[in-house]
């Protein structure tokens, strides 16, 4: 055998399994808007209760995703735990799609929640026992562009389902047909996965990964679901004896309060959009699918672009920016005079809109890949694994506080004070975030660019080391 003969630790006879994630993306891209949007539709749900609803499936994503995780890391079947959690999925939303009353629409919600819970960790899993350790990097990369292709490419399939093809019938009983697809979809998945999935031949301790920075908040920003990031949330079930570091706290506290401003902008999102496109305009469910479609293409588009970005600047400076620039966006969705100027429902509103969430979706690119790179590099290798679970903990309890809390101030006093106070929030997470130390962080390969000599220097043994030339600067702090 030649010793650079690559290595083959892949027990599948095609790597095509990784595709069995993009119906289950696209099925993903159809629901998120379709599901608050049928609750106002057929069962005259108020602003609250749509995000009750919208939160119902992240209710049981947390906890269930640690108890999945552990339970596959103890049985010796992967494959079907992923098998069980795309079709499990996949039924619940047929089911929700023909729920006859809206308490039986919630609990399913929490059920899909439950059941979709499994395929994040165990995929992520399967993906790394089954590929050799030089090939994690590109698959990670790949599976999360398939997410965001996927969920792009279901939020389009509504758009034209709702607005091309489907355009003179009932909206309930298009919307019903088409959420029947998304779960015919998520049904698909589990097919493929049947057909082309393995068992791994070899198996490994989730605990010894935390050094894979694969735990980005998601390419897409989403309410529902956090498949992409829950590699780690297994930490959380073991103790630990070493106390939290205060720059560490101050981190997490930062995320939590900026979260909860987040969501309580996402929360009651598709009904601003629905009052504001005209709840009676014939195609007002099409065009907030435009609306969340602009936000998932842009994220998707720039999300390896904004990792390089990072990578080459201060990840602490490129979150506070993005940061900043969200907070505009957010207050910009409030312009008064724009709704006078362009009128309740036209056109040019929805391309007013339309803009501005994808530029939202942008700051999200940058976002969550500064936020994750800014922990890792604050806490060192050693913490990363119990960092990133914590990170991923946080982020969910202030994703659904934020988004409940975000329901009933829309509900109770508007749109304007729900968002005035969405942009205030996340200002004090961002003030939280001054306080702590971060040095300019210059990667290897920079370095040696910038600096040749000093990196000769540091590469040749001590005694030898004053053989060679100063840098220039170190050549001016010895004159």
């Amino acid at each position: 055998m030649e010793v650079n003969a690559p290595v083959r630790i892949r027990p599948s006879s095609s790597d095509l399994w990784f595709l069995a994630y993009l119906p289950l993306a696209i099925s993903d891209g159809i629901a998120t808007p379709l599901i608050p949007l049928l609750a106002l539709q057929h069962f005259g749900a108020g602003a609250f209760a749509v995000t009750i609803i919208i939160a119902a499936s992240a209710m049981s994503q947390v906890p269930f995703t640690i108890i999945w995780g552990n339970l596959s890391d103890r049985v010796a079947h992967r494959k079907f735990f992923l098998i069980g959690s795309f079709l499990a999925t996949g039924v619940s939303i047929i089911l929700i799609a023909l729920a006859h009353d809206l308490i039986t629409y919630f609990w399913l919600n929490v059920v899909e929640g439950l059941a979709c819970a499994a395929s994040a960790p165990i995929g992520t899993m399967l993906l790394l026992e089954t590929r050799h350790r030089k090939w994690w990097p590109q698959d990670i990369g790949f599976f999360g562009l398939i997410s965001g292709l996927g969920t792009t490419a279901g939020l389009g399939i509504g758009f034209v389902w709702m607005f091309v093809i489907e355009v003179n019938a009932p909206i309930v009983q298009v919307m019903t047909a088409l959420l029947l697809l998304s779960g015919v979809l998520a049904i698909l998945s589990a097919a493929i996965a049947w057909l082309w999935i393995e068992e791994p031949t070899i198996r490994l301790d989730r605990s010894s990964l935390s050094d894979l920075l694969n735990l980005h908040r998601g390419v897409v920003e989403r309410v529902r679901h956090f498949r992409s990031r829950v590699l780690n949330l297994v930490d959380l079930t073991r103790s630990s004896r070493e106390p939290l570091p205060s720059r560490e706290a101050l981190f997490l506290l930062s995320l939590f309060v900026m979260t909860v401003g987040f969501d309580i902008f996402y929360g009651p999102f598709p009904v601003f959009l629905w009052q504001a496109f005209g709840s009676s305009a014939t195609h007002a469910d099409a065009y907030i699918f435009v609306v969340y479609l602009a936000s998932s293409a842009a994220s998707t588009a720039l999300f390896f672009h904004s990792g390089k970005a990072v990578e080459s600047h201060s990840p602490k400076s490129v979150f506070l920016e993005s940061l900043g620039a969200r907070v505009l966006l957010m207050l910009l969705f409030l312009w008064a005079p724009i709704y006078v100027l362009f009128g309740m429902g036209s056109p040019a509103l929805v391309a007013w809109i339309t803009v501005l969430n994808a530029l939202m979706g942008i700051t999200w690119a940058f976002i969550s890949t500064a936020s994750t790179l800014f922990l890792v590099r604050l806490v060192g290798r050693a913490s990363r694994g119990r960092a990133l679970g914590l990170y991923n903990a946080v982020a969910g309890a202030g994703g659904l506080f934020g988004t409940l809390l975000g329901g009933w101030m829309f509900a109770g006093y508007g749109v304007h004070l729900a968002y005035l106070v969405a942009s205030v929030t996340v200002v004090a997470g961002t003030a939280l975030l001054l306080p702590i130390p971060y040095h300019m962080f210059v990667p290897p390969h920079a370095y040696v660019r910038r600096h040749p000599l000093r990196a000769i220097r540091a590469a040749v043994p001590g005694p030898s080391r004053k053989l060679l030339p100063l840098a220039p600067a170190d050549a001016r702090r010895h004159r």
